[in-house]
């Protein structure tokens, strides 16, 4: 199986630098690890646990599909409240 993944730093209070979201859309899983490379494990091993407990629940596990990433660009004043 091949999920896509999104990868976001975090800049949260309270994580150290450096620390990266792994985001599976299809899914909608979240975990975190150290760099984009610890993010990615971390998604691999939360995928592997996720896929286990949905057969071992005898529950369907989705088949990844496609998804695109885009960004949109807006005005600082857009940002403000009305």
């Amino acid at each position: 199986m091949n999920y896509g993944i999104l990868f976001e730093r975090i800049d949260a209070e309270g994580f150290p630098p450096g620390h990266y979201y792994a985001h599976v859309p299809s899914l909608g899983l979240t975990t975190h690890g150290l760099g984009v490379e610890g993010a990615r494990e971390a998604a691999r091993d939360l995928l592997q646990q996720w896929i286990a407990e949905k057969r071992a629940s005898h529950e369907p596990v989705p088949a990844p599909r496609e998804f695109f990433y885009s960004t949109l660009d807006l005005p600082d004043d857009a940002l403000q409240s009305a």
